[in-house]
């Protein structure tokens, strides 16, 4: 799978910009500020229907402009495929597929595999559990439909639930029966992700462990843990115990909306005592091992986007991740580098047809 031809229409910085890529290696050199990680999350945009550094939709569109539009023309499993995505101020967003509007967004995620390492991804260390989960979601959700579609099932019963933990204190209420009926909804869904969950990391840290020692080149051992109350007790039960916490704080306290994963490094918080460098390569296995993931659940080689990494990884570091993608288990790459000289030099050492765009 690749990405053949690129479009785009008052997107972030662009009036209008167009792109036609090599199947291979693609590098968006220049200043800082120019625009090159907008290209990538343009990229990253048409394979998830969302940024990946802006979360507010509107704040994607050009200054004093109404609206954007991304165009992406695809190539996989030998078939043409016309991606566009468009959003009007104060309308909703779009995804068309060959022309045909998506009814669910959810439907379009996986189908175009994608996996990106950029120095935004340190959020995944120095953040909050929400983050991390997001990054577990994201990993399943791309090879796994169903486990995406009871993600959005209990998340739509949370708020339900929530929702009326607030109404009873606001009305000095209280009906067992009613939040029941969300008790059991939760347990049902919150089970199934959570034993999806525990699945997917049992294949992943094995990889993740590899991909870590290869970079680092160092016998450090480190090592992924879920945290999630339901390895000790079944969900139901812990909402039972805890009804009388979640009526006097007016939202759910447990369920798979807490789970989190902790990043050691020798046993300890990799965030409190991981050197920059080992945060760094810990990042760069994250993806790399994500990369391997996808590649073998989709069948289908992922794109691969390189945000700012030549500036953020030393040497040996960059080296190491030429060495791999210089492979045949990688597929089309995006590269943004603000030194044109030094990228040119790192692509020349891969065996691979690139093309440089300088901005």
């Amino acid at each position: 799978m690749h990405l053949k031809k690129l479009s785009l229409i008052n997107y972030k910085n662009f009036d209008a910009r167009n792109f036609e890529f090599d199947t291979k290696i693609n590098c968006f050199v220049g200043k800082n500020g120019i625009g090159k990680t907008n290209i990538l999350d343009a990229i990253y945009h048409l394979s998830f229907g969302k940024s990946y550094f802006n979360p507010v939709a509107t704040q994607n569109i050009k200054h004093e402009q109404d609206f954007f539009v991304i165009d992406g023309e695809f190539e996989k499993n030998e078939r043409e495929e016309k991606i566009i995505c468009s959003l009007k101020r104060g309308n909703k967003k779009i995804i068309k597929r060959n022309g045909k509007p998506y009814e669910r967004f959810s439907d379009h995620i996986g189908f175009l595999p994608l996996v990106i390492i950029s120095p935004a991804d340190r959020d995944l260390i120095v953040e909050g559990s929400d983050t991390r989960r997001k990054f577990i979601d994201g990993v399943i959700s791309q090879s796994d439909k169903a486990y995406l579609q009871t993600l959005i099932k209990y998340n739509k019963v949370l708020l339900q639930r929530n929702s009326l933990l607030k109404y009873f204190a606001a009305n000095r209420t209280f009906d067992v029966d009613t939040l029941e009926v969300y008790n059991e909804q939760l347990h049902t869904y919150g089970t199934d992700i959570f034993l999806k969950r525990k699945i997917f990391l049992e294949a992943f840290i094995p990889i993740f462990k590899e991909q870590y020692a290869a970079i680092s080149g160092k016998s450090e051992e480190v090592s992924l843990h879920y945290d999630s109350r339901l390895l000790e007790c079944d969900l139901s039960v812990l909402l039972k115990n805890t009804i009388e916490k979640d009526r006097a704080l007016q939202y759910t306290s447990v369920g798979v909306h807490k789970d989190d994963l902790s990043f050691q490094i020798q046993g300890h918080p990799i965030k409190k005592f991981g050197s920059q460098g080992q945060q760094k390569s810990f990042l760069v296995a994250l993806k790399l091992a994500q990369f391997n993931f996808i590649k073998k659940q989709a069948q289908t080689i992922p794109i691969l986007l390189l945000d700012d990494i030549f500036d953020k990884l030393d040497e040996n570091r960059v080296a190491h991740i030429v060495t791999l993608v210089d492979d045949a288990n990688f597929g089309q790459i995006f590269i943004s580098d603000t030194h044109a000289e030094r990228t040119e030099n790192v692509v020349k050492t891969i065996h691979q047809s690139y093309k440089i765009f300088k901005l």
